[in-house]
């Protein structure tokens, strides 16, 4: 290793030995369906709030973990948006 060149990666090329499917075609990920998911996970949080519920614990659980969820959709936004820059 120490005597091989060190390239400098820029995060878009994959080498067909460590991702086989590489050679054959598109290699990437689904980020519109992957947020589109995760907004549907949360407004199936907030759906979840109507319903039968003995004490408010469930609710507090479902909003807070709804938010969260909204919340990293926002960062992932955010941070799509602004990769080009760096």
């Amino acid at each position: 290793m120490a005597g091989k060149a060190v390239e400098k990666r820029t995060g878009t090329e994959v080498d067909p030995r460590d991702e086989p499917s590489a050679e054959w075609g598109w290699h990437g990920a689904f980020p519109k369906a992957a947020r589109a998911g995760a907004v549907a996970a949360a407004a199936i949080m907030f759906l979840m709030l109507i319903g039968n519920h003995q004490n408010r614990t469930e609710d507090v659980v479902l909003i807070i973990t709804g938010v969260g969820i909204l919340l990293g959709v926002l960062f992932d936004v955010r941070r799509s948006r602004t990769a080009w820059r760096r």
